[in-house]
């Protein structure tokens, strides 16, 4: 039961934080008319300073989960999170609500790690957990593209109010980090008199060092080839999936004439193609471990627990991305390059699956701040893609756009081959 709890609140904090930051593509036609701002730069602005502070956000609270521990960094975060969006200086208060919302999709990997020792429970709850978040970034701009119809606060009101019980499920969160917990342990001990010092007991407690812990996910991008590479794929992914979202007005308002709301039913085959990756993925799972025990050698490389699946993303996204542009013609439904998205909610679903198993499965008890280093890179992507959005659909039109995001994941597309290749070799020379 506790178990299950802990999964829960993690699933729901992710929601929530991905929701959050994508919710105002929906609401784009509203602002202009209360803001009477018509630059779609500024009005990305909505989004993209939210991603700012998932470039921030991860630097501080991932090494921070690995001092005080997981549940203070939740708990905090998110009581400021709910708060935010409702405040009337949005641009500003985008940025911060962005540094709190960072927090979940930072920690939560290192706190199921916490509590998961078996590598297959492991992977499908961070399967589920890349689950939740990427179904909160596209049910964000479909919920709010028909709230704002209302107003162009109600998407935030709601958003508050979908955010609400989490602090519930938080507030009953137990700490999940070994060496916290350790620590509390010793503290209890000398308080209850019933204590032996040994000298050992002082292996686990840390001192706070804020330029060994801040610097930290710095540290593991710089030094380490698997997470700078992993971060890469993860950013270029995640910056694609977020001009999607900002491309998706662009499509089926502006090209196909329909209504926000309308038009952000769109999303729901990417919602679909994320449930198709769940079945994949646990079935690769169930494979894999039928395959170690009839003792497989393919199956007895570590390596291949969580990558296979990662070669099969790259050309579910080029598809999808290729489909979209070509599929985008007026004469034609809109339900045709809809549907094209299908491929993409597979294959974006896949590559996280994999590789944030991966990078987790590789540095454990620093899997926080791991994640947090490749929170930070893939959040940078998505701040300078998505800006790019409206020009590059200027430039090159419906069509040509779409493509070239293809073109790019096709060259990225290798790097989960070269780990299987090679990573072995890569983590002997590791310097963890």
């Amino acid at each position: 039961a506790r178990k299950i709890h802990i999964l829960i609140t993690g699933l729901f904090c992710t929601f929530n934080s991905s929701f959050g930051t994508s919710m105002p593509s929906g609401d784009l036609d509203a602002t202009i008319d209360h803001f009477n701002v018509y630059d779609r730069v500024h009005l990305t602005l909505l989004n993209s300073l939210t991603m700012v502070g998932f470039v921030l956000g991860p630097l501080f609270w991932g090494p921070l989960s690995e001092f005080v521990g997981r549940r203070p960094v939740l708990l905090s975060s998110y009581s400021v999170y709910i708060v935010l969006p409702d405040l009337n200086a949005l641009l500003g208060f985008r940025l911060l609500c962005g540094i709190s919302a960072a927090a979940p999709t930072t920690v939560i990997s290192g706190l199921y790690a916490d509590i998961l020792n078996d590598t297959s429970q492991r992977g499908a709850a961070v399967a589920l957990y890349m689950a939740s978040n990427t179904c909160g970034a596209l049910l964000g701009p479909l919920i709010s593209g028909f709230a704002s119809q209302i107003s162009w606060k109600w998407p935030f009101w709601i958003a508050g109010m979908i955010a609400a019980p989490g602090i519930l499920l938080l507030a009953a969160l137990p700490e999940t980090f070994a060496p916290i917990l350790y620590n509390k342990q010793i503290v209890q001990q000398r308080e209850s008199n019933d204590f032996c010092e040994t000298g050992q007991e002082f292996t686990q407690l840390q001192s706070f060092d804020p330029q060994k812990i801040f610097l930290r996910p710095v540290t593991l991008m710089v030094t380490e080839p698997i997470l700078l590479l992993s971060s890469l794929y993860l950013a270029l992914a995640y910056a694609v999936l977020y001009l999607i979202i900002q491309a998706y007005p662009i499509i089926f308002q502006d090209l196909y004439g329909l209504s926000a709301g309308i038009s952000g039913l769109a999303y729901l085959p990417m919602v679909l193609g994320v449930f198709i990756a769940l079945i994949i993925f646990f079935g690769f799972i169930r494979w894999h471990g039928k395959s170690l025990e009839a003792g497989k050698p393919w199956a007895q490389r570590e390596i291949n627990r969580r990558l296979p699946v990662a070669c099969l993303a790259s050309p579910c996204m080029i598809v999808s991305l290729f489909w979209l542009g070509w599929a985008s013609w007026k004469s034609i439904s809109p339900l045709l390059p809809a549907f094209g998205g299908i491929f993409f909610g597979v294959g974006f679903q896949l590559v996280f699956m994999s590789m944030l198993n991966y990078i987790t499965d590789v540095f454990r008890q620093m899997s926080a701040s791991a994640h947090a280093g490749a929170s930070c890179l893939r959040s940078i992507g998505a701040i300078l893609v998505p800006l790019a959005a409206g020009p590059m659909y200027d430039t090159l039109g419906v069509h040509w756009a779409p493509s070239l995001l293809g073109f790019l994941v096709l060259i990225m597309g290798i790097i989960p081959f070269l780990f299987i290749r090679y990573g072995e070799l890569l983590a002997k020379k590791s310097n963890r």
